[in-house]
């Protein structure tokens, strides 16, 4: 056995080597402007420095192949203890994340563009403590240097108000996206940055796998294929909106995609307060003069070690995390023994008593982090456990803004008894894919709703910027939360969201690709392969 593994590792070893020798080769090759030459050498790196997830080679557009034929399902998630009855089956998730229960009259889903860029102006206005916005990058027009504008008028009244202002502000974009073109993210928010600069904080997240060789040669657009900053969460005070949906006009008009807002929920605000300067901790942090530069005794992206880079990521996330998992272990015992003293009393006393008690919380919100660069893999896990675990006869609507499931999800899908609704297509039984028709209009929804078995409505819903697919599992950075509740009108309105976005779309059959505009070049389905865990 010894032996056999020596020559294994030997041979890795000759095949790593024999992969450098044939990266300078190339590079060397490399002419300026052949894009499609440097996206290839960024694949080979990729190869190189992590390795291939061999489960995840087929064509995006021929991913509907295994859909035809079911294969045998991995479950890599652990096993879940579920609950018998309802919504509590899911409380199985606070063994892996913080637990948040709050009113469900707290939560309202958004329903439009309009809606989400009308509340977001609303929200800055009024804030008073804190405005915390994460996004892949934010745009160069009149709607976002609107935003911008709300911001400065904001913090220009919070500075008008006393000698230390209370309101900071905190954005975190992604380096390579947000840097893009002359104009561009961070020439938006500069103006911030001088006019208040004790007051507000602007990270960068750039990626680790992005560096060296890799870095140099890779152009603008095309190195944010290789990993990005993708989370969305936008919070203002103790009000929290999650999002799959960026700051930008598309997002803002006719680029559909999915909002809800959590009011008056100071714990969540405080979690993806942490959790958004963390990740800001282990960025660049832009300067007045449009250059960037580390904290103080942090480990560079990628100029320093990846390894100990990462690592000091991901303590810091998962300090975050566990912190705030303890915290909220701590205030459900005190609320539980708080409440067994209450219900002493009100035995005594009568129903007058019960006029100052907080209502029990009928909705849990459970925040799902997914940062596999830095080993952290908690949206996954329960994302795979919620598919293996499905009951039979329970229906999940599933939508993406992007058909690029990955493999160990499709096997999920396909080895499990619930019935699916996918926004795409599929003539197998159990799996119906349809595409989203709206003229005039875009997608970019994402999420997940689920209904028991028997139930005409939701009781839990995923919604954040994960899309299902290679690179929000491997590559870039994710966040979303599971919203369970038992309350009928909050999973009305869930149906009801659900609804308006399948209602813009048809089912697809294999007609459908019989037709001239679906057909697919031969050099794409061969370029495919190389390009599809970019998306």
């Amino acid at each position: 056995m010894a032996t056999g593994g020596s020559g294994r590792r030997a041979g890795l070893m000759a095949a790593a080597a024999g992969g450098a020798a044939l990266w300078r080769r190339l590079s060397a090759w490399l002419p300026r402007g052949r894009l499609g030459l440097a996206a290839l050498l960024g694949r080979l790196s990729d190869r190189l420095s992590r390795g291939r997830d061999r489960r995840a080679r087929r064509s995006s557009w021929l991913l509907l192949a295994p859909l035809l034929t079911p294969p045998v399902p991995v479950v890599t998630a652990p096993p879940c203890s579920l609950c018998p009855e309802g919504a509590h089956r899911f409380q199985w998730i606070r063994n892996l994340v913080p637990e948040f229960g709050i009113s469900s009259s707290h939560v309202k889903v958004l329903s439009s563009p309009a809606e989400f860029y009308e509340l977001l102006k609303v929200q800055i206005k009024t804030a008073k403590q804190r405005v915390v916005m994460a996004s892949l990058y934010l745009g160069t027009g009149l709607l976002e240097q609107e935003l911008v504008d709300c911001l400065e008028e904001t913090l220009e009244k919070s500075l008008q108000a006393k000698e230390s202002p209370d309101l900071r502000v905190s954005i975190l974009l992604d380096y390579t996206r947000g840097s893009r073109g002359r104009k561009n993210s961070r020439t938006m928010l500069i103006p911030l940055l001088q006019r208040f600069p004790e007051q507000v904080r602007v990270s960068l997240f750039h990626t680790p796998n992005l560096r060296g060789l890799l870095k140099l040669l890779i152009p603008e657009r095309f190195n944010e294929t290789i990993g990005l900053q993708h989370i969305k969460v936008y919070l203002f005070d103790d009000n929290v909106i999650l999002s799959g949906a960026n700051l930008s006009d598309l997002y803002f008009t006719n680029r559909q995609d999915r909002y809800v807002l959590l009011q008056d929920s100071p714990e969540i605000a405080d979690f993806f307060t942490e959790l958004v300067d963390a990740i800001g901790d282990v960025s660049l942090q832009l300067q007045q003069d449009d250059t960037v530069q580390m904290m103080e005794g942090m480990v560079h992206p990628y100029q320093g070690d990846k390894v100990a880079y990462c690592e000091i990521a991901n303590r810091r996330v998962m300090e975050v995390i566990n912190s705030a998992r303890t915290r909220q272990e701590l205030l459900h015992a005190k609320t539980f023994h708080s409440s067994q003293q209450s219900n002493s009393l009100l035995s005594q006393q009568g129903s007058q008593a019960s006029g100052g008690l907080k209502p029990e919380p009928d909705t849990w919100i459970y925040p799902l982090i997914q940062m596999k660069p830095f080993g952290i893999q908690i949206d996954e896990m329960v994302t795979e456990t919620l598919l293996t675990e499905a009951e039979r006869d329970a229906r999940i609507y599933l939508t993406t803004g992007y058909f690029n499931l990955t493999q160990a999800y499709m096997d999920l899908i396909l080895g499990t008894r619930a019935e699916y609704r996918i926004l795409l297509a599929s003539p197998e039984e159990r799996v119906q894919l349809q595409e989203y028709s709206r003229a005039g209009w875009t997608f970019h929804a994402k999420g997940l709703w689920l209904y028991l078995a028997g139930s005409n409505l939701p009781c839990l819903t995923l919604i954040g910027s994960p899309n299902f697919g290679y690179r929000s599992v491997h590559r870039d950075l994710e966040a979303q939360v599971a919203i369970v509740t038992e309350n009928k009108a909050l999973q009305q309105q869930l149906h009801q969201e659900q609804e308006q976005l399948y209602l813009c779309s048809g089912v697809v059959s294999s007609s459908t690709f019989e037709q001239p505009n679906r057909y697919v070049k031969l050099w794409v389905k061969l370029v495919t392969p190389l390009i599809k865990n970019f998306f």
